[in-house]
């Protein structure tokens, strides 16, 4: 019988890119767990195959909720599970950080004894942690490899060292198979408007269409970033489940092309079909900590799997600007943020 996988959050950025490989390049059926009100564009694509039962399900289930947890780990029946599903918005953490701390961290312990307490069931499973967990890194620590220290500098970040260490104990202490990724920065189609690059190309799509003025409204823009693509990062992650997991282990993945925020919204300015755009400030976008420096070290991962990313800065920025243009020329609207 094939392998089943069961993706939390798969009508995410992360997870509806990652059901998309697994029905591409496996013979697995992947089960997903959505929310009731989840919103549900980016597996709009996948209704044909859902809705037939070929090869995906979804079940219904919250990650603050113990029993309709463990109602979907029954369901799935999971020989790999790929724990996605977070409030995953470093800024939106600010201003609510107990909704960020409950379903992240005791979201993540209750999926994860709810596949501890199934005897029958002994998936390799991957917690997905997050390089906000170093935080706020002085430069000469760079790059970031897996033992630089932890200094998290919003409620994602430290509601993410808490899912990190929790993968980590499920290893230890009952054997579990678990791995336990820190994803740098990553991004392309379908990535949520409230990530700077996402917000950038969105308002210079709004602009294109005459929905905005010509100014892009930013943050921060001197952080530096190093940039994977979402596809590139799904591969990883099929990659990291099926090459000899090794229970316990933590990797840092992320790409290979790094440059400030300013310089990725230059790069976008470049693809614009109007000219002319200018960029404001606006406080309202700026965090009241900064992750500041996020360039990784992956050469741990890349031993172990072989990975390597293969789409270029400039096609991730080019596909994630057409993804806003597409929504746009079907006549969706969007708030100005």
């Amino acid at each position: 019988m094939p392998a089943r996988a069961f993706i939390t959050g798969i009508t995410g950025m992360v997870g509806s890119h990652l059901a998309d490989f697994l029905l591409a390049h496996t013979d697995w059926d992947v089960v997903g767990l959505s929310r009731w009100r989840s919103p549900m564009e980016n597996i709009e694509h996948l209704f044909p195959r859902i809705n037939g039962g070929d090869r995906i399900t979804l079940v219904q289930g919250d990650l603050r909720d113990s029993l309709s947890m463990q109602r979907a780990v029954d369901l799935a029946r999971p020989d790999y599970v790929f724990h996605l599903a977070a409030q995953s918005y470093p800024r939106v953490s600010f201003d609510s950080p107990l909704e960020t701390l409950e379903p992240n961290i005791l979201g993540t312990c209750r999926l994860l004894e709810c596949l501890r307490l199934r005897q029958d069931l002994s998936p390799v499973v991957h917690v997905c942690s997050s390089s906000e967990v170093f935080g706020r890194v002085p430069r000469e620590r760079l790059p970031i490899d897996e033992t630089c220290s932890f200094h998290p500098a919003s409620p994602y970040a430290i509601s993410k060292v808490a899912t990190d260490l929790l993968g980590r104990y499920y290893a230890e202490a009952y054997g579990m198979r678990v791995v336990t990724t820190r994803m740098f920065t990553h991004t392309g189609p379908r990535r949520g408007d409230a990530f700077a690059e996402s917000t950038f190309a969105k308002q210079i799509a709004m602009i294109e269409a005459g929905h905005l003025p010509p100014i892009v409204r930013t943050g921060n823009l001197d952080s530096l970033r190093t940039w994977a693509d979402v596809r590139d990062a799904v591969r990883a992650y099929f990659m990291l489940v099926t090459i000899d997991p090794v229970p316990g282990s933590v990797y840092n993945i992320g790409g290979s092309y790094s440059c400030t925020i300013g310089e990725m919204l230059q790069t976008l300015l470049s693809f614009a079909r109007v000219q002319g755009i200018a960029v404001e400030p606006d406080p309202e976008r700026l965090r009241p900590i900064d992750a500041d420096l996020q360039v990784p070290d992956t050469t741990k991962f890349r031993t172990h799997t072989g990975w390597a990313p293969e789409i270029s800065f400039e096609q991730t920025m080019r596909d994630l600007l057409d993804y806003w243009r597409d929504r746009i020329a079907r006549g969706q609207r969007f708030l100005q943020r």
